[in-house]
């Protein structure tokens, strides 16, 4: 299987809160050069104004080649003002790279105390010129990984400090020469390194799939602290598909591409649209039960469903706010299912979003343990098609299944995406990404049905061995399918990259 098969990943670790359009060229490098000032400031006593005379960021592989399609420039130098991806004003986000090209300066974190500054080189800014001080090496690999990065900061006494860090996929870092899977050690009751293993604690405990992920999150983060959490979590998701069904213009890129998550909302449910997000999942689940007594309501489910979908990778294209689920190219198909559940399933409650982002989410750290979360590294497999497992096993647990039927919900829905190759046209999170959500959705709910409907002990296929599989796919996948832009539509719709 993958590199890390015994890393502890948290429920928190999978699901982030951030900004679009992209978990592993957005967030990652955003969070590298917060980490990068961190080492600076260290190195310098704290007095980085007058110890740093300049930093350059180096960007390689598929960061490079797609990088300003989808905001790394601009993650960049947010995260060097030691702003935070998870509440920074999104209106702010798309337009922050113009001041600092403007003023070719830079206000590194701690430095000043207001960033709103415009004068050229601010008190409590160093010089930086845009064009200069980010280079895009399109025509370098490292070895590691696909998205890599690289920040120097050139001290007063002539010396640097220089650090490498890679983007993994699903907004986790890793710097070089630091074991990924190190870190403070975890004791958990029931350490889950594999499918196999965690259905032998559900038959050892005669427990769900949900209550062993509990048992182990309570003990990583306690009750409160996890319960709060994962009804932050659900809300921003709700939340996010609230702001993409509200919303009306054009996304940002070039490709002129039109939102329809806000036509396909008003075909549902007239012109007044909801007011808030809980008005919204009030006026879904009214309209579901009306049509569920009138004994019908397929076309509506599946409607409803792609415009979940829809909602929340438009809002995430427009650098908007949404969870990495377990990425945010891939941050739609959970919550499209996610308020499926809520508002289409007879019984939903708040305990069942709770064991259904649970399960989900140690779903995902299966996948990302053992193969990949990377579409840099695994095409779009490792994000479409993961988190379209996450999803049909939080389904099958949510909706009575058994641990087995949990296991082959996911194993079912990452069989048929298997191969999915990631080709972002215009290098841009928008074609295929937002519309592949739409069928991540709709193939967990068929994987769920499917899995609750048969018997696993009949199955040929275990979750283990597809994801075995999947990592021998992305080994194998041309690097021309792996977010570089130069196969699949990408190729066949010659767009030229653009700036966010």
């Amino acid at each position: 299987m993958g590199r890390y098969p015994t890393e502890r990943v948290s429920v928190f670790d999978i699901f982030k809160i951030g900004v679009g359009p992209s978990s592993s060229h957005t967030m990652g490098p955003w969070q590298a050069a917060r980490r990068f000032v961190k080492t600076v400031r260290e190195a310098c006593g704290g007095r980085m104004l007058t110890t740093v005379r300049r930093i350059e960021a180096h960007l390689y592989g598929s960061l490079a080649k797609t990088g300003q399609g989808h905001g790394t420039d601009v993650a960049v130098v947010l995260g060097l003002e030691g702003r935070d991806p998870e509440t920074e004003d999104v209106a702010f986000i798309a337009e922050a790279a113009a001041p600092i090209r403007r003023r070719c300066s830079i206000a590194l974190a701690g430095c000043l105390q207001s960033f709103n500054c415009t004068e050229p080189i601010a008190s409590g800014c160093i010089e930086f010129d845009y064009e200069r001080d980010i280079l895009f090496h399109r025509d370098r690999v490292l070895d590691y990984h696909p998205n890599a990065l690289e920040l120097v900061a050139e001290l007063a006494d002539g010396s640097e400090v220089r650090r490498t860090y890679f983007s993994i996929g699903g907004g986790f870092v890793v710097e070089e020469g630091v074991d990924a899977a190190s870190g403070p050690p975890i004791s958990l009751p029931f350490p889950i390194d594999s499918a196999e293993a965690f259905l032998g604690y559900c038959r050892d405990q005669g427990a769900s799939c949900s209550q062993i992920v509990r048992a182990n999150m309570v003990a990583w983060h306690g009750e409160k602290t996890l319960r709060e959490g994962l009804w932050r979590i659900a809300d921003t998701m709700i939340e996010c598909v609230w702001h993409g069904v509200r919303a009306s213009e054009m996304l940002p890129g070039g490709l002129g591409v039109h939102r329809r998550a806000p036509r396909l909302a008003r075909m549902l449910l007239g012109d007044r649209l909801p007011e808030s997000p809980g008005e919204l999942v009030e006026a879904v689940s009214r309209q579901a039960r009306r049509v569920s007594e009138a004994g019908g309501g397929f076309e509506q489910v599946t409607r409803w469903i792609s415009c979940f979908a829809l909602a929340v990778n438009e809002q995430n294209a427009g650098f908007g706010r949404v969870v990495t689920a377990p990425t945010n190219g891939a941050a739609g198909v959970m919550p499209a299912v996610l308020l499926y559940y809520r508002c289409f399933v007879a019984g939903a409650d708040r305990d069942g979003m709770e064991r259904f982002l649970l399960v989900a989410a140690d779903i995902g750290s299966l996948f990302k343990k053992g193969a990949t979360i990377s579409a840099a590294m695994g095409g779009c497999q490792a994000e479409i098609g993961v988190s379209s497992a996450m999803a049909a096993a939080g389904l099958a647990e949510v909706s009575g299944g058994s641990p087995e039927q949990v296991m082959q919900a996911a194993e079912i829905a990452m069989e048929h995406h298997l191969g999915l190759t990631c080709d972002p046209v215009g290098g841009l999170v928008q074609i295929p990404c937002i519309e592949r959500n739409t069928m991540g959705a709709i193939k967990a709910v068929t994987a769920a049905n499917i899995a609750l409907a048969g018997d696993p002990a009949e199955a040929i296929v275990s979750l283990d061995r597809v994801i075995d599989t999947m990592w021998d796919t992305a080994l194998d996948m041309s690097s021309r399918y792996k977010e570089t832009g130069e196969g699949g539509l990408a190729a066949h719709i010659p767009i030229n990259v653009v700036e966010c």
